[in-house]
Order: structure tokens, then C-alpha cells, then sequence
């Protein structure tokens, strides 16, 4: 009894199979330096930006803080942790941090939470709907200097609109200029309305990205309108809110032009001065470049906190 293995059969030139590999493999050595090459001519123009506009002012900031510097002067005098111990033994410090922590919690929660409430509301089909985007969106991209005048008639308490929208049910209207609280107030809700437009339209895109089939399949479950919002949509949206949570809250430290604006960090000393403000109070207007260099190191190392901390609760959230 034959075999019937059939044994392999090598190609021949006149076989039209692909022809025997002969020698080592092809080396790609060149092929991947090219790639890298290229990769680091695309990146160090980003690179160079920045370490000159970026990494070495920030550097140049924190070699600042511990002198004792005069804008005006080309001498800066070492004071070694003079400022830093001025700057935590200051009466003002505790009024400078509160208000810097209410209007930025208030900023940051408030815009996200009716930014994403606006966003579900006008992904409808609704009539007009795309005239309402544009008018929430359009305060975003005016000037803060121009909201913050515009709403110093809103608040003004004698003939601002708050005063008689107020007096129409009977109640006086508080004196936002006079009293720290409502001055913060006046403060924080004029940011509010100026950077709603920026979390509205961010949470729409992610919106009209969802996935529709999830929803479709909760409902036919049975879920609820709340459940389906809470273990359906809000997870799809985790990563559009850390995105927003850490953008938002830079921003919202960094509110200068309305502060400015509406109550040049008064009243009644520092009703509503926050970091941001006292470094420019500081540096330009005491003329201590030094100590401002101090507020901002410190400010900065706040933030690099917050920011940790916010990157590690999203990495556990999505391990979760």
C-alpha cells in the first residue's frame, strides 16, 4: 500500500510559484530612522515654543520669588524664603484663598452643570434651536473688559436691572459694590454667563457623538430617564467632563479682565481678590516683582496639585 503524502515541491523558474527567499531578511534599520527623524523635525519647532514661552518663564518665576525685585530696577536683591514666609503669614492670605476657592468651585461647578444641562436640552429637534446655540455660544468670545462693563449696569444698585427686577417683588436690591459677599457674587456670576457658551458647546459635540444604541437598549430594559442619564450617558461623557473639569478650572484661576473691570479686587480691601489679581496688584501696581513672583509660584504649585489629583481620580474611573 503507496502513500498518499504528497511531498512539498520547490518552485522552479518555470513553475509560476513565488520564487525561494535567499539570504537574511531585509533590513528596516533605515526605514525607521527615517521615521524618527522625521518625527523630530515635526516636533521641535512645539518644543522649542515651549521651553522659551513656557518652561523658562516659569523657571526664570520661581528664581524671582526669592529675591526682593523692583520692576523697575535691573537688580534683583536674594531674599532666600523671605516672601514665601511674608506671603503664608499675611492677614490677607486666608481672605486671598477663600475667594480664589468660592469662585472657582462656584465657576467651574455651576457653568459645567447648566453648560451639560443646556447641551441635552438643544440636542432636541426643536424649532429655533440653532439660533439658541449661537446665542448661548456668543458671550464666550466677547472681550471679559466689555462684559464686565455691560454688567456694572446689571448690578448697579440704583437703577441696574438686578434693582428693578428686585423692586418689582418688593425686595431691595444689595449694594454688590459696597459688601465683599455680594461683590463675589456679582463677580462670579458675570464669569459664569461670559464661559457658559465654552461648556455648552463642548458637551453638545460629545453629545451628538454618543452612542444611540445604548440608550435605545436601556429604554426597551425598562430604565428610567434617570438611570439611563446616570449609568448610561454620564459614563460615555467621563472623558468630556475631565477635559472640561481641568480647562475650565485653569481658566477660571486665571480671571483677571472682569475682577478688573467690576471692582479692581475691592471692595473693602479684598472683597474679591484672588491669586491672579494680587500678582498683578503686586508686581505693577506695589511695584514688589519679587513677591508677585512668589504669589504665582505658589499658585502654580496649587494648581499642579489639583490637576494630579484630577488625572489620578480619572485614571481610577476608568480602571473602575
Amino acid at each position: 500500500m503507496q502513500s498518499s503524502v504528497t511531498q512539498p515541491q520547490s518552485a522552479t523558474p518555470g513553475s509560476g510559484g513565488p520564487p525561494p527567499e535567499v539570504g537574511p531578511p531585509p533590513r528596516r534599520s533605515s526605514g525607521r530612522a527615517w521615521e524618527w527623524s522625521l518625527a523630530a523635525l515635526l516636533l521641535l519647532p512645539n518644543l522649542v515654543l515651549l521651553i522659551v514661552f513656557t518652561y523658562r518663564p516659569l523657571l526664570d518665576n520661581i528664581r524671582l520669588s526669592f529675591t526682593d525685585w523692583n520692576i523697575s530696577s535691573p537688580i534683583a536683591n536674594p531674599v532666600g524664603l523671605s516672601n514665601y514666609i511674608e506671603w503664608f503669614g499675611r492677614d490677607d492670605t486666608k481672605i486671598i484663598l477663600r475667594n480664589t476657592l468660592v469662585f472657582t468651585v462656584a465657576t467651574v461647578g455651576i457653568s459645567m452643570a447648566v453648560g451639560l444641562g443646556l447641551a441635552l436640552l438643544l440636542d432636541q429637534k426643536l424649532k429655533g434651536r440653532n439660533f439658541v446655540r449661537s446665542v448661548v455660544f456668543a458671550p464666550f468670545v466677547i472681550s471679559g473688559a466689555a462684559i464686565g462693563i455691560a454688567f456694572q449696569f446689571v448690578f448697579d444698585p440704583q437703577f441696574g436691572l438686578v434693582r428693578d427686577l428686585l423692586a418689582r417683588i418688593g425686595v431691595a436690591s444689595p449694594d454688590f459694590y459696597q459688601q465683599p459677599g455680594w461683590a463675589l457674587f456679582m463677580v462670579t456670576v458675570t464669569y459664569i454667563w461670559k464661559n457658559l457658551g465654552y461648556t455648552f458647546v463642548i458637551y453638545l459635540a460629545a453629545l451628538q457623538g454618543r452612542r444611540a444604541d445604548l440608550d435605545e437598549a436601556a429604554e426597551i430594559d425598562g430604565a428610567t430617564a434617570w438611570t439611563r442619564f446616570r449609568r448610561v450617558l454620564m459614563p460615555q461623557l467621563r472623558p468630556t467632563t475631565f477635559f472640561l473639569s481641568i480647562t475650565v478650572l485653569l481658566s477660571s484661576v486665571q480671571v483677571f479682565d472682569i475682577i478688573n473691570v467690576m471692582t479692581r479686587g475691592g471692595p473693602q480691601g479684598n472683597g474679591t481678590t484672588t491669586l491672579v489679581y494680587q500678582v498683578y496688584q503686586e508686581t505693577f501696581v506695589n511695584q514688589r516683582a519679587g513677591y508677585g513672583a512668589t504669589v504665582a509660584t505658589v499658585m502654580f504649585v496649587i494648581l499642579l496639585a489639583v490637576t494630579v489629583v484630577q488625572v489620578r481620580f480619572m485614571d481610577r474611573g476608568k480602571q473602575a
